[in-house]
């Protein structure tokens, strides 16, 4: 017999009809706590791991009649005792609307304990206007200056520029791209032109298909015009240790917009794990503040010290650091026969493998290789054995497509008009430079001016097609995940060079163990969304 289900007879019925409300059954030894409360799902975790109670009864007997046991208990163990692990155990979704660009860049900078879901410039235009204003942020340092009038005539005019050219980019793209050209799913499953589709469903759909591919190419393409200041929103779920140290980073912010988003975070976290969040402005969290701007005041003393400003050549991508391959593989082949090499050491196996012949340290990087049949079989953890450290200068359009990467290490500056920006190829071939340019030009001004007595406030008037500077540093395994994500057809055709970029340079200084990535898309497509379209509308017919 089950020893479970032995333990789990001593619930009476009455005990169990109470217990269906808070966890998904009563007479299996896995089982989902859905009990409404946030704090009581965290308490419980926690209290589990501190008693020989099963979960259940623990609820039964400590939280039922007391609806403060959950407060009481996070607040002796996370101020008394200090567990912070205990604090990712309570989770909560929050959402935040009408937060610039700049603000967004800022909270997504967390790596670890939060997911997020931004609005996308990809499917969504910003060409409307409430109460008769387009949806960028006004700053208050900036609206109390003299430079108030001039920032607001900049971003307006980005969005006047924005929103008129979305019919003709649109217009343009489909006389570029018809639809008659293009090739769809019959009835009988068959790839055809659209002009040899008879079904009217068929033609229906793929009328769907391309409709949504030219939307989402011409917003792509005209994204760049849109300043930093254009308003989004962002959807965060975490948990309560890392919106905590959010908290504390936004509260010691030099930007308005951001310390008072903390303020608004916090005020809607306490009505759900307010428990977790409690030390993020009281006198711990101030002190964790304190040393934030210290990092950043040191850094920019020493900056001033020793270093000299130069003009940054134009790049797009290059790699800065690395090691060799000879190296990097004996470290990548060790790790990955590691676990299958009972009772010998990684210093052990390592020896043995810096002895090995090239053909078979080839043979054994193709086999692991050749294993992955698609680019969801993720390379085995050995191969985050070497690191790759990549110089970026793309524009900040771009970079907020690389910044949802967290499984690396990324630092960047200040959003500046300094490093020049970039023209797409369609704003040239409609004839709309002019229109594109003035738009830089006025941002670049307008920024200068800003920038002598505001440099943090001078970032929301910079537009998406600024370049860019910062760096990554990533292993091979995550190396893979990112080329062969950002290289599919459907990427934006911008941060797809960058990434077969990126390919290129470690093929050329790993020849052998570029073969893991397997999967990296080094085409060129017209309309990089049409495939993709495709295959969401089967899903939508197969629902």
């Amino acid at each position: 017999m089950n020893y479970f289900r032995i333990v789990l007879s001593e619930f009476s019925e009455s005990e169990k009809e109470i217990l269906l409300k808070h966890f998904s059954n009563t007479d299996d030894s896995v089982f989902a706590v859905i009990t409404p409360r946030q704090v009581d799902r965290g308490a419980l975790m926690s209290r589990y791991s501190r008693t020989d109670k099963s979960m259940r009864r623990i609820f039964l007997d400590e939280f039922l009649q007391n609806e403060n046991r959950g407060e009481e208990f996070y607040s002796k163990v996370l101020l008394e005792y200090g567990d912070d692990s205990v604090a990712e155990l309570g989770e909560t979704q929050i959402a935040i609307e009408g937060l610039s660009n700049i603000a967004v860049k800022k909270i997504e900078d967390r790596r670890i304990g939060l997911s997020y879901l931004e609005k996308s410039s990809r499917y969504v235009a910003w060409d409307k206007k409430v109460n008769g204003e387009y949806k960028f942020f006004r700053d208050p340092d900036i609206m109390n200056s003299k430079h108030a009038d001039q920032y607001l005539e900049s971003c307006n005019l980005d969005f006047e520029v924005y929103s008129k050219n979305i019919q003709l980019m649109t217009s343009y793209i489909q006389e570029r791209e018809p639809i008659e050209n293009q090739k769809f799913k019959n009835s009988s499953g068959e790839d055809v032109l659209f002009l040899h589709l008879k079904d009217e469903g068929d033609i229906k759909s793929a009328t769907r298909i391309y409709n949504a591919t030219i939307r989402a190419k011409s917003l792509d393409v005209l994204r760049g015009i849109l300043p930093a200041s254009t308003l989004t929103n962002v959807g965060i779920t975490g948990n309560g240790r890392a919106f905590e140290y959010l908290l504390t980073v936004l509260y010691s912010s030099n930007l308005k917009e951001e310390r008072e988003t903390a303020t608004k975070i916090h005020r809607e976290l306490d009505t759900t794990i307010r428990s977790f969040v409690k030390r993020a402005d009281d006198k711990h969290g101030k002190a964790l503040q304190s040393y934030l701007s210290d990092l950043k005041n040191t850094a920019s003393t020493f900056n001033k010290k020793y270093l000299k400003s130069k003009k940054t050549k134009d790049f797009l991508v290059q790699m800065v650091e690395c090691e060799s391959e000879k190296r990097a593989e004996d470290k990548i082949i060790s790790a990955l026969l590691y676990e299958q090499s009972l009772g010998m050491s990684y210093h052990e196996i390592l020896s043995q493998i810096r002895k090995m012949s090239s053909p078979v340290r080839k043979k054994i990087i193709k086999t692991f290789s050749d294993l992955r049949q698609n680019r969801r079989h993720r390379p085995p953890r050995g191969f985050e054995m070497t690191d790759y450290t990549f110089d970026l200068l793309t524009n900040f359009g771009m970079f907020r497509d690389f910044h949802r990467h967290r499984v690396l290490t990324l630092e960047r500056q200040l959003l500046t008009t300094d490093h020049g920006f970039s023209v797409p190829k369609e704003v040239l071939s409609l004839g709309i430079r002019k229109d594109f340019e003035d738009c830089m030009y006025k941002s670049k001004e307008i920024f200068n001016l800003l920038r002598q007595k505001m440099p943090e406030q001078a970032q929301y008037v910079v537009n998406f097609a600024y370049k860019y500077p910062y760096f990554m540093k990533l292993n091979l395994r995550e190396a893979t995940h990112l080329i062969e994500l950002r290289t599919v057809p459907q990427g934006h055709q911008d941060y797809r060079k960058v990434a077969q970029e990126m390919f290129k340079s470690i093929k050329k200084i790993h020849p052998n163990l570029s073969q893991i990535i397997r999967y990296v898309d080094l085409k060129n497509y017209n309309l990089e969304r049409l495939e993709s379209e495709k295959r969401i509308e089967e899903k939508r017919k197969r629902l």
